[in-house]
């Protein structure tokens, strides 16, 4: 069952124009939607999931059409948003016996089973008496998983669900989402491109409501072979560089300035041959669909 968007358009009512004719056809497995922070990825995760309406295009997710029929997406729809809000004072077992509830499990035992098995599954289980405020962020994104898995679902969204976990977290929630993303389609919603790297074999680039580049990271990666340079510049250099150059990066190292530079063959013989890396790709992509400067 894969996903599959054609042309989907919203804008909002103060004149921001959040998706431009987005097209992606999604396959099951892990699919990475990468893009800036208000690049429209968490417009179009709104949108996929039934909590908003777009302008015009369409979604259809096997025989499912997304925007007319709201009920029979839910039914195969996990959902862990952005913002994860849970009761603090509520255990984890008590409160996804409740979310299980609402996704239709009334048989208690078969609830009980259900819970127990996701609890195990996110490895939550050893907590699962705990209340939920006494939980680290990792942990409660895991726990946002294990609800999103309620009902078996066909497509699960996560938006940006490892900004703010420390390394051992992140590491842990990236095992959890493998284990998951093989079966159905799940998509990451992300601006860290490490996400993608570890987890995806597909993925998209999205900026400004327009999608710029899609497919398999190795052979994105593959298409800036021979294109990036890298030269090592005082501070005071950066901005010659920026005039005369295609700089799509740039980061400090020991008081100097890395500059990452796009071209088809080297600038001149102070810049040497950079392998690329699926973050020359993402900052690529941004930096040549920006508007040329007068």
């Amino acid at each position: 069952m894969e996903l599959r968007i054609e042309n989907l358009t919203k804008t909002y009512s103060n004149g921001v124009q959040a998706l431009k004719g987005v097209s992606l056809t999604i396959p099951p497995g892990m699919f990475g939607l990468l893009g800036p922070n208000g690049a429209g990825k968490s417009t179009l995760m709104r949108t996929i999931s039934t909590l908003q309406e777009a302008d015009s295009g369409s979604i259809t997710l096997g025989d499912i059409d997304v925007l007319k029929d709201k009920t029979e997406v839910r039914k195969v729809l996990g959902y862990l948003p952005q913002e994860f809000g849970v009761y603090p004072k509520m255990s984890a077992e008590v409160m996804l016996d409740h979310f299980a509830v609402l996704k239709g499990i009334s048989n208690r035992k078969e609830r009980k089973d259900v819970v127990d098995a996701l609890l195990r599954q996110t490895n939550l289980y050893d907590v699962r008496s705990k209340n939920l405020g006494t939980y680290s962020g990792g942990m409660k994104q895991r726990f946002g998983i294990a609800q999103a898995l309620l009902g078996n679902p066909k497509l699960i969204i996560v938006d940006e669900p490892t900004a703010g976990l420390d390394p051992a977290e992140r590491n842990r929630f990236h095992n959890l989402l493998s284990e998951i993303g093989e079966n159905m389609v799940v998509i990451l919603s992300t601006h860290i491109v490490d996400d993608v790297v570890d987890l995806c074999n597909q993925m998209a680039i999205i900026n400004k409501g327009e999608v710029l580049l899609h497919g398999e990271p190795l052979k994105l990666i593959d298409t800036l072979q021979g294109k990036v340079w890298k030269k090592i510049v005082d501070k005071t250099d950066v901005a010659a560089h920026k005039a005369m150059f295609t700089v799509i990066s740039s980061r400090m190292y020991m008081g100097k300035v890395v500059l990452h530079v796009y071209a088809d063959a080297q600038p001149d013989g102070s810049f040497e041959s950079q392998p690329p890396s699926l973050e020359d790709v993402y900052f690529a992509s941004i930096v040549r669909h920006q508007p040329a400067k007068v």
